[in-house]
């Protein structure tokens, strides 16, 4: 393994998100702040607990695993992309770096950043509710375990993409609902029935239910099965990686 490559790759996405950090950073916090205001304050006044918890605290994972699904997605899709676009991924191909170093070097950045925006928005968080980690292990098993999945589902986006407006198209039409659908912002045990079982098909409620209860040891399905879930859409995602590199999908045509 050459990690001399892997650490370059790793410096220069690292780098470029750095000359950003006003929409890398500061973005994020102002977004946080204003869920905050808008569902812990206007929504909180009508819905005060939510499974025993207060609604304010309750929304906290939901709103770092919304962030980190779609800056995990985001980053690594825009970083394979560009070299795409610009035509310097054919140099990086016939350098002596493995795919497997190539994949290390963007999944391994996008997913840093990602874990670096989910700390601040649960720093930031503290000045608004309480909060209580009772499985803080757990917690960062979650954690990294989702970044790495969406980080590499966005690699894959990006290596899909034949325009910038195409890596908007999965986050925005199918990701981002499927967050604010997967019991973000609530339980889904107040759905009805037949919703509720709908809910289940949604892999997002898994995310968010395992990382929540990492929280407050409460959770809309088993701990174990949303664990499950994680490493059943990290395999997926790794076979579709390991197919692309076989093929050369996108990347030599």
């Amino acid at each position: 393994m050459n990690w001399l490559a892997i650490r370059a790759i790793y410096l220069f996405e690292m780098n470029r998100i750095r000359r950003n950090l006003s929409q890398s950073v500061l973005a994020p916090i102002i977004s946080t702040v204003l869920y905050f205001v808008v569902f812990g304050a206007a929504i909180g006044n009508r819905i005060t607990e939510m499974d025993g918890i207060s609604y304010g605290a309750f929304i906290v994972p939901g709103l770092v695993m919304l962030t980190v699904l779609t800056q995990s997605i985001s980053n690594a899709s825009f970083a394979i992309y560009f070299p795409r676009f610009t035509g310097t991924i054919y140099e990086l191909l016939s350098a002596p770096v493995s795919y497997a170093e190539i994949l290390l070097g963007y999944v391994g950045a996008a997913a840093t950043k990602s874990l670096v925006l989910a700390t601040i928005i649960m720093i930031t968080a503290t000045f608004f509710v309480p909060m209580n980690i009772q499985h803080p292990v757990w917690m960062i098993v979650f954690l990294v375990l989702t970044a790495l999945t969406f980080s590499l589902f966005g690699f894959i986006i990006g290596v899909w993409a034949d325009s910038f407006e195409s890596l908007q198209i999965v986050p925005l039409l199918i990701v981002t609902p499927l967050a604010f659908l997967g019991g973000s912002f609530y339980s889904i045990h107040m759905l009805p029935p037949f919703w509720h079982t709908v809910s289940l098909f949604n892999p997002v409620v898994y995310l968010v239910s395992g990382f929540r209860w990492s929280f407050y040891g409460s959770a809309d399905v088993s701990p174990g099965v949303s664990l499950g879930m994680t490493f059943v859409m990290l395999l997926i995602c790794l076979a579709i990686v390991a197919w692309i590199f076989k093929t050369g999908y996108r990347l030599r045509n």
